[in-house]
């Protein structure tokens, strides 16, 4: 019997056993228990949700509105105040402070939806009217204020001019410089606190400049008039102004701020008190649930010690049957890829021979070259230390080693040896890389641990493999018609496993290794598909539904496990992929590998070798 029967006889044993031990019914007092204690739980879920901590940060955030709204409100009331008692035009006007009120109550209205406080949504529609109400009035109070303020300014500069036009053109009016006096004396105070006696006295001396300026010459007249008319401006601006402030004064925005902002507060107190209530019933209750699930825990537990016993016995079986199949699993995976191993050595061999034979055939002129380079440095060397000894060198020694250099330099350049040198470099590199190349392949494809994935290029995979099995495909003919296609997240050296199986077996399927191989990579919905076809015996029709099932193979015994296209469909799968397949005996067979861009969970190794 194989390891692999005596598993699954452990593991049918096993759950055999488990299904006696199972009672085919339950009697009333255990199923009674059972509605306790989804009760006991389900009153335990209630109070656990009542005692939740309540999230500050929201009333926190409406508490912050509210504070904003309460200094606007104040800012109004302080901007009244301050341009009531200003009267230089030069100071500028506040600030506009409707838009951040409006921003304020809108966050304001959608935390009363929010959170349905019954605190918010009391006064909350009086409270927008009456906010919006004093910011129109404010408003309405500064164009006011702007407009006395002007006029102020317009009936002192009207009235110094026509002092000065009354001392140009020598016109003596006592009434007039009296009216002119009261105006100056009065006019500013009647603009800064307004009183009825000023205001009654700038009305008289408006009079009587009017009735003065009568008797006067026509520009003193038109300056006069220009005075009178800025001068009742001025008293019917500060009239509406006035006016404008008793209705602010009623605007009821800030105590009903104060309210809401006090009702808020008792209402979170109120929360939270609750909260602390139903800590200490929830406490209570758990405690007295810990202590009936002690209780109800020893019973049962002195109940089920046998049982308990039974099952630790019975998991255990079932742990090692387990075992026992993934290490024969892991044994038979790597003895596949092994044997796959052992098919490319000799090819690999061959395909290492040929840039071998570069870097030796490149080495050994090399080294013939050398010498002669060699010996015309040495020479040279020789020249230049007779050159260096100026006149104490012998003239003859000195020409006959200068025309000894001359030789092997004319030799050396008539036999192009730096050209050579550089060419049998170029050589020994290419060898080099190639022999770099075929060694990293193998290497690559021989970590059976690896299980790192990334984005990859399928094409890239391809030709890889490709180069890695070139000795199998030497009698055959390989169409490489890859396409365009977006990179896949994979494992790629399980994927690379997978190209090396199916491409192997396509070379199999040939006539005596003798046909064609057609390679096709193509986009493919929402992922790439491959397919590998060949021109061989193809598959008969009873045979191709067991082609994916483990240790079933058509080979001779002993030339296969039966595990490569096992593995594979493992592989594909473990990717969230396919592997689809269509065969014709005598025509071919066509393998078609489907991968997703992105598997649904991230690959891992099909087994750790």
């Amino acid at each position: 019997m194989t390891v692999q029967e005596s598993a699954m006889n452990t593991v049918g044993s096993a759950s055999r056993a488990d299904a006696s031990m199972k009672p085919s019914t339950l009697n009333s007092k255990n199923l009674g228990l059972a509605v306790l204690a989804l009760m006991l739980v389900v009153g335990l879920a209630v109070l656990y949700a009542k005692t939740e901590t309540i999230d500050l940060r929201g009333p926190n955030e409406i508490a912050s509105v509210l504070r904003e709204l309460k200094e606007i409100d104040k800012l109004w009331d302080v901007d009244v105040l301050r341009l009531s008692v200003e009267s230089d035009i030069k100071v500028a006007l506040p600030p506009d402070r409707r838009e951040g009120a409006a921003q304020a109550l809108d966050a304001l209205a959608g935390a009363a939806i929010t959170t349905g406080s019954p605190a918010l949504n009391t006064d909350l529609d009086e409270l927008v009217l009456e906010i919006r109400n004093k910011g129109r009035l404010v408003e309405k109070f500064k164009i006011e204020h702007a407009a006395a303020q002007q006029a102020l300014a317009g009936l002192r500069s009207h009235t110094h001019s026509l002092a000065n036009q009354a001392r140009q053109f020598n016109v003596r009016s006592p009434r007039m410089d009296a009216a002119i006096e009261q105006l100056n004396m009065n006019a500013p105070i009647y603009f800064t606190l307004g009183e009825e006696d000023r205001y009654n006295a700038v009305y008289t001396a408006l009079t009587e400049l009017d009735a003065a300026a009568s008797r006067f010459p026509q520009v003193l007249r038109e300056t006069a008039t220009l005075a009178t008319d800025a001068g009742r401006t001025l008293l019917d601006r500060k009239i509406t102004q006035m006016r404008t402030i008793e209705q602010i004064g009623r605007v009821t925005s800030g105590p009903r701020l104060d309210n809401m902002a006090l009702l808020f507060s008792q209402e979170l107190e109120a929360g939270i008190r609750d909260k602390e209530v139903y800590r200490v019933v929830l406490i209570t209750y758990a405690a007295a649930l810990l202590i009936l699930v002690a209780y109800m825990g020893i019973k049962i537990r002195a109940a089920n010690v046998g049982l308990e016993q039974r099952v630790k016995e019975r998991t255990s079986e079932l742990s090692s049957a387990l075992k026992q199949l993934k290490e024969s699993e892991a044994q038979l995976i790597q003895s596949e890829k092994l044997s796959s191993l052992g098919q490319m050595v000799a090819g690999v061999a061959h395909e290492i021979n040929t840039p071998l034979a570069y870097v030796k055939n490149s080495l050994g002129s090399v080294a013939e070259k050398l010498s002669e380079i060699g010996s015309a440095v040495d020479d040279t060397a020789r020249l230049l230390a007779l050159l260096q000894a100026g006149a104490g060198a012998n003239p003859e020694e000195l020409n006959q080693q200068f025309g000894k250099v001359t030789e092997r330099i004319s030799r050396l350049k008539k036999q192009k040896v730096l050209p050579e040198l550089e060419s049998l470099i170029e050589d020994g590199e290419y060898g080099t890389t190639q022999m770099s190349e075929i060694v990293g392949n193998l290497k690559d494809f021989s970590r059976l641990d690896r299980s790192k994935a990334t984005q990859f290029d399928l094409n890239d995979g391809l030709n890889s493999t490709l180069g890695m099995a070139k000795h199998q495909l030497k009698s055959a003919t390989v169409e490489k018609h890859l396409g365009e296609i977006p990179t896949v997240f994979c494992s790629p050296s399980q994927i690379n496993q997978v190209f090396l199986n199916l491409i192997n077996n396509a070379a199999e399927a040939l006539d005596r290794g003798r046909g064609k191989i057609v390679i096709h990579s193509r986009k493919h919905a929402d992922g790439v598909a491959v397919d590998i076809q060949d021109n061989g015996s193809g598959i008969p029709s009873d045979v191709l539904p067991k082609i994916f099932d483990p240790f079933f193979t058509t080979k001779d015994i002993g030339k296969g496990t039966g595990l490569g296209l096992s593995i594979s469909y493992k592989i594909i799968k473990q990717h969230g992929g396919r592997i689809e397949v269509d065969s014709k005996p005598g025509q071919g067979t066509r393998f078609t590998v489907i991968l997703p861009l992105k598997p649904p969970v991230e690959p891992v190794a099909v087994a750790q070798g």
